[in-house]
């Protein structure tokens, strides 16, 4: 008790960390345009952000590298697109090449992931394949089978299903292990949520869907315990990482699925609109920008995420 004892005496000596953010934690996203010759492009909703060539990508990873960032995560925007999302399963599209110039360069010291869903591919923009305006379930299991080969024929180190397709991760692993890509592994978003925060991520990512919306499949965000359900079910069926999807609105969820599930490894999405309010409200000059990064990327970490995919990758690491 007072007076005998003084938090303060160690927090003024700055002694005490309970939670700390690595670089190693943090997963740096990228896109990576085909209808880009060359250099790259702004994104308007994303200030600082841009989507970058082929060519330019594999700058931006060594850049990473050399900032101690290990793990980069792709999606690819297709020069062309069709219903049934043809060009992700493409052995020569636009991420297939992407990760074969990038190991062609730094080889093995960068793991890549690759987001592996059909709204950049499909002219609906739907997750799904499509019939009389439904998203169909099952049938997408089949293709979403195909890229995922496709990307471990490529080079991929994990491949991330993002379209919340009941069984994606069971169709996903078997095709991988019946290709002979058994080690190829799967970080699921298990937990992804129907949520305002895409907005900007789907201007970067030319993803927006052209009818109806997709709570179909993507989480209410007043659902907790459906979460955890989630999750389970992926694990069962063979995720080696889970993911929860935004992250700073879903803290909660975070802790949760890291209460419940502690030996599985859990990252977290520090989504675009998380990134676009910070950005904006500090470009204000109302607040400080390398606080916020620093305080919010902590917060992640301190709910329980093992890795965060943020858009701050670059910066925080040369915070840290």
């Amino acid at each position: 008790m007072f007076p005998e004892l003084r938090l303060r005496r160690l927090r003024s000596l700055k002694l005490i960390k309970e939670t700390r953010v690595s670089k190693e934690d943090l997963i740096l996203p990228l896109f990576i345009d085909e209808n880009i010759a060359h250099g790259s492009k702004p994104i308007e909703s994303m200030p600082g952000q841009y989507r970058h060539s082929i060519e330019q990508s594999v700058q931006e990873v060594m850049e990473a590298r050399s900032l101690g960032i290990k793990t980069v995560i792709i999606f690819g925007i297709p020069s062309r697109k069709d219903e049934v999302g043809s060009e992700a399963y493409n052995d020569d599209g636009v991420v297939q090449r992407a990760v074969r110039e990038i190991k062609n360069e730094i080889g093995d010291d960068v793991v890549i992931i690759a987001d592996l869903c059909l709204c950049e591919y499909t002219t609906h923009g739907h997750c799904g394949l499509v019939r009389d305006g439904k998203v169909l379930n099952d049938p997408t299991l089949e293709v979403l089978a195909k890229i995922a080969v496709s990307y471990a024929n490529a080079g991929v180190d994990i491949v991330a299903p993002s379209g919340m397709m009941d069984g994606m991760v069971r169709a996903i692993r078997t095709a991988l292990d019946d290709s002979g890509f058994t080690d190829t592994a799967i970080m699921s978003y298990s937990a992804k949520y129907n949520s305002a925060l895409y907005g900007p991520f789907r201007e970067a990512a030319d993803s927006a869907y052209k009818f109806g919306d997709r709570s179909s499949y993507q989480m209410d965000f007043a659902n907790a315990r459906e979460a955890m359900r989630e999750v389970e079910l992926d694990i069962n069926e063979g995720a080696d990482i889970v993911m929860v999807k935004p992250a700073l609105f879903y803290l909660d969820i975070i802790s949760r699925v890291r209460a419940r599930f502690d030996d599985v490894p859990l990252a977290a999405y520090n989504v675009s609109g998380e990134y676009t309010m910070i950005k904006l409200a500090a470009n204000s000059g109302y607040l400080k920008q390398n606080e916020l990064i620093i305080e919010c990327l902590t917060a992640i970490k301190r709910a329980g995420a093992d890795l965060i995919i943020t858009y701050f990758a670059k910066e925080a690491a040369k915070l840290i």
